[in-house]
C-alpha cells in the first residue's frame, strides 16, 4: 500500500522500566520486552509501507543510570546487534540500519558491531531504520556546529560563502530527514531532547500505553489519525 501512510515516523521508546515494575520484574527485563517490541514494529512498518523509522533507543543521559542497569542494556545491545549482523530473518534483509548519536561513548566492541551493521545493510532499500543511540538533540546541534567550524578551519568552507541555511545546516546533523510523526508512548508529554531540530513541524502523538504494550492496531490508529490532521507548517 505505497504512499498510504507517512514516509518517516520517529518513536521515543518510553516505559520499559515501568512495564517491568508493573510485572514485578527487574528493570533490565523491561528493556528486553522493549527490544522484542522493536522487532514487531519493523514487521508492521514493512507491511504498511513505512519508509523510515527513527527510534530513540538510548540517550546520553541514560549513561548515568546505575552501573548494573547500563551493563544489562549493553548486553542487550550486544545480543540484538549480533543478530542484526547475521541478518538471517528475511524481513531484516530489506532494512538499512543506521546508528545516530555519539557512538564513541559506547564500548569498543559495540562500536565495531554498529559500524559492521551499517556497512552490511547500506544497500538495503525497503526500510531505513535509524537507532538514536548515545543521542541528545542539543548535543546533535552542538556537534553539527563543531563540524562546520572544523570545515572552516581546514579551508573547506566554500559551501558557506553565501549563507548558512536551515537545509545546509541539517547536512551536518546526525539525521538529515524530518519525521512526519513523532510518537511518545508511556503517558509522558514532553519532547525529552529528541529531534528538536528535525521535529520542528512533526505531528506529535502521546500514548498512555507503555512501549512494550503497544500493538499493531495502536500503531495503525496513529497513522490513521495523522491522515485526518491539517498540517499548516506555521502558515
Amino acid at each position: 500500500m505505497p504512499n498510504q501512510y507517512p514516509y518517516h515516523i520517529a518513536i521515543i521508546l518510553d516505559g520499559n522500566r515501568r512495564y517491568a515494575k508493573q510485572k514485578n520484574l527487574q528493570s533490565w527485563q523491561g528493556h528486553e520486552f522493549g527490544a522484542k517490541k522493536v522487532q514487531e514494529l519493523i514487521k508492521w512498518s514493512l507491511e504498511l509501507g513505512i519508509k523510515q523509522l527513527t527510534l530513540y533507543t538510548f540517550s546520553i543521559e541514560n549513561f548515568t543510570r546505575t552501573k548494573k542497569e547500563v551493563g544489562h542494556i549493553m548486553s542487550l545491545f550486544r545480543k540484538y546487534f549480533s543478530q542484526m549482523k547475521k541478518q538471517k530473518k528475511k524481513d531484516m534483509q530489506e532494512v538499512k540500519i543506521n546508528f545516530i548519536g555519539r557512538l564513541s561513548l559506547f564500548p569498543n566492541d559495540i562500536q565495531k558491531m554498529m559500524q559492521e551493521i551499517m556497512k552490511k545493510t547500506e544497500n538495503n532499500q525497503k526500510l531505513i531504520l535509524n537507532f538514536a543511540i548515545g543521542y541528545g538533540g542539543r548535543t546533535e546541534i552542538i556537534d553539527g556546529i563543531k563540524k562546520i567550524l572544523q570545515e572552516k578551519e581546514s579551508g573547506k568552507s566554500e559551501r558557506f560563502k553565501d549563507e548558512i541555511t536551515e537545509q545546509k545546516f541539517m547536512n551536518y546533523l546526525y539525521l538529515n530527514s524530518e519525521p512526519n510523526i513523532i510518537i511518545r508512548p508511556g503517558g509522558e508529554k514532553r519532547v525529552s531532547n529528541f529531534l528538536i531540530y528535525q521535529g520542528a513541524y512533526s505531528e506529535w502523538f502521546f500514548l498512555d500505553k507503555l512501549w512494550p504494550e503497544i500493538t499493531k492496531q495502536d500503531f495503525i490508529n496513529v497513522l490513521e489519525e495523522f491522515k485526518s490532521r491539517e498540517r499548516r507548517f506555521g502558515k
